[in-house]
């Protein structure tokens, strides 16, 4: 899914919830859903960037982040979670 797909889903999701068509957990979700297949199927613009998942317990367990490399995906998360790169214990994968 491109970039524009993915705006539109979002708009249109967001028209239902504004008509009465959709409630907030139905539009939640699908907006999540948007947003996932987004991230699943990024290519980036650069050559080497791709979504990176981090797979594990605590906090980083689901995020997912841009990046051009494993351990620039962990710093990243490390960066959005606010902690230490070391205390990062999950594993990276691409996603």
């Amino acid at each position: 899914m491109d970039r524009i797909s993915a705006l539109r889903n979002i708009e249109e999701a967001l028209r239902e919830f504004e008509a009465g068509e959709a409630d907030l957990e139905a539009t939640e979700k699908r907006v999540i859903g948007v947003l996932r297949t987004y991230a699943t199927d990024f290519e980036g613009d650069e050559e080497g960037l791709r979504a990176y998942q981090a797979v594990g317990a605590g906090r980083a367990d689901g995020l997912v982040v841009v990046a051009d490399s494993e351990s620039a995906a962990r710093e990243r998360i490390a960066d959005l979670l606010d902690e230490p790169v070391a205390e990062i214990d999950v594993d990276i994968s691409p996603v």
